[in-house]
């Protein structure tokens, strides 16, 4: 193939297929920084960016949002040449502290024709959650790495390399936890608008730990409206087992009463079996969510889950009310009955029950590979 004579698109399509590659290659730790393409668009066709708008992400990888949003703006807009120039320059910046995933995020993104060689980075190397945002953006969109704590690497007075729990004193912060999700989900505010929009991918413990999460739950609900939890399956990140769920929320003006009314949960997890290879997820799996979500106008949407005539229904609403009754504010909330403990005749094929009980057994070893690290 002639490089020199493709088309940005077509490059960038290449290019993105080899960061997806590499992403499978799970022993040299490249698949943490993947987040699935087909989930990254669902996400941007509900945030619905506008041309103009800023969009950033503090931990972004090797580009995948910023891609997703630049292709829907592209599709979804006629743009003029002041808004091209803007798409090209000022919409998109993030930080990444990986140097070489840095340097694939800056390739992918000068390939899609975002930014220029001779002119500023748009990616900061920094560590992000350091230092109060100097700029705040209109949207953010983002997927923070996996791994419950923050930790520092230094080296003690034996001349060894030692780890220990990194906690952010930030004045602007809610709660202060080495608890390096809760610490995105607080920075990622910080970054916004007072109209800004955020969708971020989350773990599990960010919606049910207590101490530091749950003081960032209540007081997300109270200053921002956190409209929308989209509980995902295992499966379909390269990091084995991880549960997680993107969080939807709108930044908005101090006011004495709480903004959040209600949250509107999608499960797809539930009964829901998802594989890297044969069995990946689509685009097409999560239309159903988009439709729900109601990108268009969110004040006006429908449950599909009833207690008398739609039991299975996976879109659901609890009040604000609701919520702070449960126990720490957990926002970990399912109601569907899990076929697999009774169902028998849907159970998932030999093979990827083979492959969750490899993934389960590799999960196990790694826990204590660590703890074998930590008494060493």
């Amino acid at each position: 193939i002639n490089w020199a004579i493709l088309d940005a698109d077509v490059k960038g399509d290449i290019y993105e297929g080899i960061l997806e590659k590499n992403a499978e290659d799970t022993k040299s730790g490249a698949g943490q920084y993947f987040t699935p393409r087909s989930l990254i668009k669902i996400i941007v066709r509900c945030m619905n960016p506008h041309p103009m708008q800023t969009i950033s992400d503090p931990a972004c990888g090797t580009g995948g949002f910023f891609l997703g949003a630049y292709d829907y703006l592209l599709s979804n807009y006629k743009l003029d040449k002041n808004q091209k120039v803007f798409l090209k320059q000022k919409t998109f910046s993030g930080n990444e502290i990986v140097p070489n995933t840095r340097r694939m995020c800056l390739m992918n993104m000068l390939l899609h024709n975002i930014g220029a060689i001779d002119g500023e980075s748009l990616i900061n190397s920094n560590d992000a959650l350091i230092s109060y945002p100097l700029k705040t953006v209109d949207m953010v969109l983002a997927n923070p790495p996996f791994g419950k704590k923050s930790s520092l690497t230094f080296t003690n007075e034996e001349g060894e390399q030692e780890k220990d729990d990194l906690t952010y004193n930030r004045q602007d912060f809610w709660a202060t936890t080495s608890n390096k999700q809760v610490n995105f989900v607080q920075h990622i505010r910080t970054m916004l608008k007072s109209n800004g929009k955020a969708a971020v991918i989350v773990p599990d413990n960010v919606l049910f730990e207590g101490g530091a999460g749950e003081t960032v739950r209540k007081r997300l609900l109270e200053t921002t409206n956190l409209h929308t939890i989209l509980r995902l399956p295992t499966g379909i990140f390269y990091a084995k087992g991880v549960k997680a769920n993107v969080i939807f929320f709108d930044n908005k003006t101090a006011q004495k009463e709480n903004w959040t009314k209600e949250i509107w949960i999608y499960d797809y997890r539930t009964n829901i079996h998802h594989t890297l290879k044969k069995k990946p997820l689509l685009e097409k799996h999560l239309i159903e969510f988009v439709d729900c979500f109601n990108p268009e106008n969110i004040s006006k949407r429908t449950e599909t889950w009833d207690p008398d005539t739609n039991a299975e229904g996976r879109w659901r609403k609890y009040s604000y009310e609701e919520i702070i009754q449960r126990e720490k504010t957990s926002l970990d909330i399912s109601w569907l009955k899990d076929k697999s403990m009774t169902d028998f005749e849907n159970l998932p094929e030999p093979d990827e029950l083979a492959l969750d009980i490899i993934e389960n057994i590799e999960l196990g070893l790694n826990s204590f590979k660590k703890i074998v690290k930590l008494l060493d």
